[in-house]
């Protein structure tokens, strides 16, 4: 079973050229329905205005980060199993832990590539990575 990219993807970032870096990477690896938020009020406003099926969202964001992000997400009744990365800087194993506590499917460092990302999103959502990104 190939990876379905034709689900409504939520990306999460307070800098714009993250956003653009990682819609970008999306793009690549075939997804072309991608919402973006500039922190996790806008995404929660997001959230509830349509379903999506995957959420990718920074870690340190103002007002609210996607750690606080993660943690309203996994207390929604609708939304607690919807699939979600953190991407971040932070590579301290206790971050990871937190992370991983606070209800996050996977976790990506930056930097990162695409067919790391590619390879993130398909354990996610279940789906074996089948072939490789091709190079632009």
């Amino acid at each position: 079973m190939a990876l379905d990219t034709s689900i409504p993807v939520l990306i999460i970032d307070d800098y714009q050229t993250m956003l653009r870096i990682v819609r970008n990477l999306l793009r690549r690896i075939g997804f072309t329905d991608v919402d973006e938020a500039r922190d996790g009020r806008e995404a929660l406003e997001k959230l509830n205005e349509r379903p999506y099926g995957l959420v990718i969202s920074d870690w340190n964001m103002a007002p609210m980060t996607g750690y606080e992000l993660v943690q309203q997400v996994r207390a929604h009744p609708i939304l607690q199993k919807l699939p979600f990365i953190m991407v971040t800087a932070e590579a301290r194993p206790e971050n990871v832990i937190a992370a991983k506590q606070a209800g996050v499917d996977n976790y990506i460092v930056k930097p990162f590539s695409a067919e790391t990302l590619r390879a993130k999103v398909s354990t996610v959502l279940g789906f074996p990575v089948s072939a490789k990104v091709p190079t632009v």
